[in-house]
């Protein structure tokens, strides 16, 4: 019987392959958002993208009547005193309310996690129509060994089922994991995108806190490429799918009722490149569990950089997210020798 097994995936997972780290984002929009101006209107510093779809966004009805400013203040705010915040999502939070501050945090967001896709290891130009991702260069990361776990044994025909028992909680806003799947199974099986579509489809994916945007193959309709460039109006639009904790946490306007059912309904749970923080751990946190066999649960982690004290404190953790210890294995590894340590507990 194929294993339900759901993958908790945070900013460590992403940044093997050169995204930033929850604490190097904050260091890239605090830049971003240092938009300065010269007495002869003249923007000096920060990003013009930004500043343009600030522009953009107050002329609407319901925006300042044109007057950027208050939102130029908030943009400060954020630079200023970023720095103290675990990260974007909870000095966000922490403004709950402010909706001219979330939406400088959400643009700033999407801006940063766009320029950084396109910076990363996965990224290609499509100057051809057999154009893909260099597959080579993840030797370091984990995406290769991911890949190697979720097909092994398996020919195309046969993954269908093994796919359907995977959940992704991705708690990035990259498109990292489904942009590689995509490309991986097209090269690995000489399968057509329509079909590489739609084995990936079949994988639980959720973004608590949303993400830049649906992938080409996903909507085409409303669609932002991989490390796109966008518009001022196109940024001011996908800032829409950033979420707040609050956000998040809504039933009507999130995927929390199922990303708490998975967290609840599984044989195995593994946290890779998470840091545990709180905030995110409420977030999965299931309610009312009625699940009497928890004990059959069986939890692996990394926790690189981690101290001994922090690691009893995690477990702790993972246990309160069921109200009973569970059964938990932690690595002081990255997130691709997760895969060399526990190959044959997590193997299907």
């Amino acid at each position: 019987m194929t294993k339900k097994t759901v993958f908790v995936i945070g900013a460590g997972a992403s940044k093997e392959a050169d995204l930033p780290t929850g604490y190097e984002l904050k260091g890239i929009i605090t830049k971003l958002l240092d938009i300065r101006f010269e007495w002869w209107n003249e923007q000096k510093h920060g990003d013009n993208l930004i500043a343009n779809a600030l522009r953009e966004y107050v002329k609407k009805p319901d925006g300042h009547g044109g007057d950027i400013n208050p939102y130029l203040k908030e943009a400060w705010h954020i630079r200023d005193a970023l720095s103290q915040a675990i990260s974007i999502d909870n000095f966000i939070d922490a403004h709950r309310g402010n909706e001219r501050l979330a939406l400088c945090g959400k643009i700033s967001i999407v801006r940063s996690i766009l320029l950084s896709e396109k910076k990363c290891l996965l990224f290609f130009k499509k100057e051809r129509v057999d154009s893909t991702i260099k597959f080579n260069n993840l030797e370091s990361t984990w995406y290769l060994p991911f890949f190697q776990i979720i097909t092994e044994n398996c020919g195309k025909d046969d993954l269908k089922e093994r796919l359907q028992s995977i959940s992704l909680i991705i708690f990035n806003y990259d498109r990292c994991v489904e942009h590689f799947l995509f490309y991986a199974f097209i090269n690995h099986y000489r399968i057509s995108e329509d079909d590489a579509s739609e084995l990936v489809s079949n994988i639980n994916i959720y973004h608590p806190y949303g993400k830049v945007g649906h992938l080409p193959w996903q909507n085409i309709n409303d669609s932002t490429e991989f490390g796109e460039d966008p518009n001022r109006n196109k940024l001011l639009k996908l800032s829409e799918g950033i979420k707040t904790f609050t956000e998040g946490t809504n039933p009507d306007s999130s995927d929390i009722i199922e990303i708490r059912e998975k967290i609840e309904n599984n044989d195995r749970i593994i946290f890779m490149g998470f840091a545990f923080h709180k905030l995110n751990m409420d977030l999965i946190k299931p309610v009312n569990i009625k699940r009497t066999n928890l004990h059959l649960i069986k939890c692996y982690a990394t926790t690189l950089g981690i101290s001994e004290s922090d690691k009893e404190v995690i477990v702790e953790q993972i246990s309160d997210l069921y109200g009973e210890p569970i059964r938990t294995s932690m690595a002081n590894v990255t997130c691709k020798d997760l895969f060399s340590e526990f190959w044959s507990s997590l193997s299907f």
